[in-house]
């Protein structure tokens, strides 16, 4: 995150100010992306040998986003600040960076470890969860509460210890681990009739007391319920949030509609829309595309045959864009596209300078943007990606004539 954070402190350098819509800027979405991503590694890393459904797979990843876009507002909130000196005046920029290292290290180092674990608890217990309820002989099960037993358990979970109860006692509702930061609680499934049932009564008030405090009653959830890594109420939005309908096209603030989080909230809201959507047209185009793999595109300015894999088409739909949508839908096109496109000229490739990288100039939206075929060390050419960033032509080292 270290890469990540400097790019959006250099953003943040150039603002006047900060406002709850500004997170739906490019370079902001950009970093909340890849926040979301790390937490996204931990689904995908307690999950890979777990069966779970795509949608509840995207669901939980769809948590990690909203929680990552709240923080990631804080984060310019708290750092904001610093732009200027004791006498009003903007400080240099490598001050500023050096000034902001603390709000670094504190959210994308130590709270950033603890969310991981979460994500990872929170995944598992989710996926838990789901196969234990969508079993049709749940009913001759409880589902019981388990500590790991040793010196680092807290007090207050070791009370929870045994705790057994029907999967429909609303005790799982609040209290279905994980029960807070790093908490290694877990819950597993009995046969009825080996096990006696728990006094749900007793329980509730053992679970409050195990999530009372401020930074613990928000850990009052579900995973598995919820579908959710995190809960709605977490460090970085209020209490009132778990209780605003989360359904599409349904939002309500919470609060008024000036208070700056309820703010936030919309747009990040909105930004996971377009993301859904986003994410949607992908697999669309994707599996559109795979005629791509027997075809040949040509270029007469080029003169080589350009060649398209599987890998070539997920390359193309990953990269980042501008104008995303209709660059993805470009790839459906491909053929015409290369076959109209200038040839620019080669020259060698960012990333492995034995690889010759060759540019055709296309148009999106009235604005110029360069498409990378790859020409590999065994005379091969492969449709490669897409840039819209005028630093692509400085690797150019010969042009057309």
């Amino acid at each position: 995150m270290e890469a990540s954070f400097i790019l959006l402190m250099r953003w943040l350098y150039k603002q006047p100010e900060f406002t709850p819509e500004m997170l739906d800027d490019k370079e902001v979405k950009r970093f909340i992306r890849s926040h979301a991503g790390i937490l996204d590694k931990a689904v995908d890393y307690t999950l890979h040998k777990r069966s779970m459904d795509e949608i509840s797979m995207q669901r939980l990843k769809e948590s990690n986003y909203v929680f990552s876009g709240f923080k990631t507002f804080h984060e310019l909130n708290e750092a904001f600040p610093s732009l200027l000196d004791t006498d009003g005046s903007r400080k240099p920029f490598e001050r500023f960076l050096n000034d902001v290292q603390k709000v670094n290290e504190t959210y994308n180092r130590w709270y950033l470890k603890a969310e991981y674990n979460f994500a990872m608890s929170s995944a598992a217990m989710a996926a838990r969860w789901k196969q234990w309820w969508d079993d049709e002989d749940r009913n001759r099960y409880l589902l019981q509460y388990r500590t790991v037993g040793d010196k680092r358990v807290r007090e207050a979970h070791r009370a929870l210890h045994n705790v057994t109860l029907p999967i429909t006692s609303k005790f799982w509702d609040e209290y279905f681990p994980p029960n807070g930061w790093n908490c290694r609680c877990t819950a597993i499934r009995v046969r009825r009739d080996k096990y006696p049932e728990s006094d749900e009564h007793r329980a509730m008030l053992a679970g409050s007391q195990a999530t009372a405090g401020k930074h613990q009653e928000m850990m009052r959830f579900n995973p598995g319920k919820q579908m959710a890594c995190f809960p709605f109420y977490n460090p970085y939005t209020i209490s009132r949030c778990k209780d605003c309908p989360d359904k599409p096209g349904m939002l309500k603030l919470t609060k008024i509609p000036d208070n700056e989080l309820c703010a936030a909230c919309k747009v990040i809201r909105e930004m996971l829309r377009e993301k859904d959507e986003l994410r949607k047209l992908r697999n669309e185009v994707k599996e559109k595309a795979q005629f791509l793999k027997k075809r040949v595109l040509r270029n007469e300015q080029f003169g080589m045959d350009i060649h398209v894999s599987g890998t070539n088409i997920k390359e193309w739909l990953n990269q980042p864009h501008k104008w995303i949508v209709e660059k993805n839908r470009m790839l459906l096109d491909i053929e015409k596209v290369i076959a109209e496109a200038p040839y620019l000229g080669c020259g060698p490739d960012k990333h492995d300078p034995d690889i010759t990288m060759h540019l055709f100039e296309v148009t999106l939206h009235g604005e110029k943007s360069w498409i990378i075929v790859r020409e590999l060390l065994d005379g091969s050419a492969k449709l490669h990606s897409i840039s819209d960033s005028e630093d692509i032509l400085q690797y150019l080292t010969k042009r057309r004539e």
